[in-house]
């Protein structure tokens, strides 16, 4: 017998008492990427590098408190949202499935472990059930975790090469397909992927690296002003993680309500021809692959002219996002000292004086 109402695999959901994002100290590139992606999860998500200790993985876990609650199927494994049905989903079109209520519930932002398994990435066999209750069922990956989320991976150039080629697909096409022992199970799996690495520790494949729609690039802060109060906000939180969380609530609320009103306006916000003249102009100049590129610039353009409330990107949204959509799809020169993202800059400044 054959049973696809498994269980879900139990994801490792960000806890509520982390370090609050507007508390981060400086990372103005890294703070302003991951807030673009929230605003239109179109652009493809981000990839943070940079030097350890820069709170590129800080950041990342500060993101689900700033996101509204969204609507799931109630114990539904793959997420689904109960006004738009998965067609495919074989929970909510079982009969059981079809009698259940919705719950609120945060956005999911799920940890990929390093040391994970493809079963646990993907889903695999309940063997509990199997045992217990002679019945085979399926019990969903993390991947169905993420869905409708944020799949955060650290060290993300040290993930094993054939869970690389799984995300692809994955990323690539919006749908998990499982088959092994008899099962064939096919969700949905719909997510914003975060990663973060040290670049001294290894390089990024190319294929998973022109996947993110944007790179922030984190530098040790060199201001000493600023490297003080990176130490006194870190012990605070530490020795008193609740009372500091309060301190910074009233920020957190205005910095939710700033993206939610942002969602609600990206739809509707166009891009000036010459906003988007500049952005195929530059992607010229670079000689960047594709054209992946200019969308993201685009999308990336009218994110930030939605968070600043205005209704058309203009060439100075592009110049703005530009380094972050840009600096990781150059071609690499040996010759070229200057970093990736200050490549961009200099030719922005040439065309944009």
């Amino acid at each position: 017998m054959l049973t696809l109402l498994g269980r879900q695999a139990k994801p490792e959901f960000v806890v509520q008492q982390s370090f609050p994002f507007s508390a981060i100290v400086g990372q103005e590139e890294l703070k302003l990427a991951i807030l673009l992606t929230v605003v239109d999860p179109t652009i493809g998500g981000v990839l943070v590098t940079g030097h350890r200790g820069t709170a590129k993985s800080t950041a990342v876990r500060a993101l689900a408190a700033l996101l509204p609650p969204l609507k799931f199927v109630a114990d539904c494994p793959f997420n689904c949202d109960p006004a738009a049905i998965t067609p495919n989903c074989p929970r909510c079109q079982s009969p059981e499935g079809r009698r259940t209520s919705a719950v609120s519930r945060p956005v999911p932002v799920v940890d990929l472990p390093l040391g994970a398994t493809e079963d646990r990435v993907v889903g695999s066999v309940d063997i509990e059930r199997a045992l217990v209750d002679g019945v085979q069922a399926f019990s969903a990956g993390l991947l169905a975790s993420a869905h409708r989320g944020f799949l955060y991976i650290d060290e993300v150039n040290l993930l094993e090469d054939h869970l690389v080629d799984l995300l692809l697909d994955v990323a690539a096409s919006g749908t998990n397909v499982v088959e092994r022992e008899g099962l064939s199970i096919r969700h949905p799996a719909r997510f914003v992927l975060v990663g973060s690495c040290n670049p001294e520790e290894g390089d990024l494949r190319p294929q998973l690296l022109d996947r993110f729609g944007l790179h922030a690039r984190i530098r040790t802060l060199n201001n000493v002003e600023q490297r003080m109060e990176v130490v006194r906000r870190r012990l605070k939180f530490e020795a008193d993680p609740v009372s500091f969380i309060v301190e910074f609530s009233s920020e957190e609320k205005k910095l939710r309500a700033k993206l939610a009103r942002a969602k609600k306006l990206r739809a509707s916000v166009d891009i000036s021809t010459e906003a988007l003249a500049l952005a195929a102009t530059l992607c010229d100049k670079l000689a960047t692959d594709g054209h992946r590129g200019e969308l993201a610039i685009t999308r990336a353009a009218m994110s930030l002219a939605a968070l600043e409330n205005r209704k058309t990107a203009s060439p100075e949204h592009v110049r703005r996002v530009a380094p972050l959509a840009l600096a990781h799809r150059l071609r690499k020169d040996p010759l070229e000292p200057a970093a990736d993202d200050e490549r961009v800059r200099r030719v922005i400044a040439d065309m944009l004086p």
